[in-house]
């Protein structure tokens, strides 16, 4: 579904990925791992086009992306749910939601998408009129998650879900990760937890300055010495 080949990025003359090649497959939930100032969120910000790619090629769906706008991008049903929620704290969760399907014409069908975000996340219904910014970190993470998926998107794309939250709601983000994918939603997270984040998925990667290190399966990354010491604490 989405293939990045040998990308590098820039800031201004720094280069800050050096020849990244991963790929999601459909159905799958894909990690990318490692700690501060690796890369990882500049990853996701040239798969949308925010930085755009100085070499390499990123395809979604066998059609070529890279050098296209963000809002481009978005219009492929691809959705983000950036580092640091990013809501519209003076709008209401009602409009913060409907921001989302921002793009899309089918009005009945947003409307439906509405209603089942707000299935999903009850309490968001509950405070329906409030403004965004009077909701707790968890309830904004929810938000921005429901935010993208009002897109209805088929790749959905999370930057550090589990930042700033209680480990209590770090595990409820990541099983409405998981209940997302189930529904038929690829997923693509970026993630310090490393734990936490391989135990739903299917495979990761990690990244070092810029660089890959490691990739394959859960379990062959749950097993690797290098990965236990450095990421794991194990």
């Amino acid at each position: 579904m989405l293939q990045l080949h040998e990308v590098h990025a820039y800031y201004g003359p720094v280069c800050v990925l050096h020849g990244i090649t991963l790929e999601v497959r459909e159905g799958e939930i894909v990690s990318l791992l490692g700690g501060n100032a690796a890369g990882k969120s500049t990853t996701l910000k040239t798969i949308f086009g925010v930085v755009p790619p100085a070499r390499g090629t990123i395809e979604f769906r066998g059609e070529r992306i890279s050098g296209l706008p963000p809002e481009a991008i978005s219009r492929r049903r691809i959705a983000l749910v950036p580092e640091g929620r990013r809501i519209f704290p003076r709008m209401t969760i009602r409009e913060n939601l409907e921001m989302g399907a921002y793009v899309r014409a089918d009005h009945a069908a947003v409307a439906e998408d509405l209603e089942r975000v707000l299935t999903m996340f009850p309490r968001l219904k509950e405070r329906i009129n409030q403004t965004g910014g009077t909701l707790s970190g968890g309830e904004q993470q929810m938000l921005a998650i429901g935010r993208a998926l009002m897109a209805r998107p088929v790749l959905i794309c999370l930057d550090e879900p589990s930042m700033g939250l209680s480990p209590l709601l770090v595990e409820r983000v990541f099983e409405t990760i998981q209940r997302i994918n189930a529904e038929g939603v690829t997923v693509f997270m970026v993630e310090q937890n490393a734990q936490m984040a391989l135990s739903i998925s299917s495979r990761g990667y990690v990244l070092e300055t810029g660089a890959l290190v490691l990739q394959g399966k859960r379990d062959e990354l749950l097993n690797d010495e290098q990965m236990k010491r450095a990421y794991l604490g194990t």
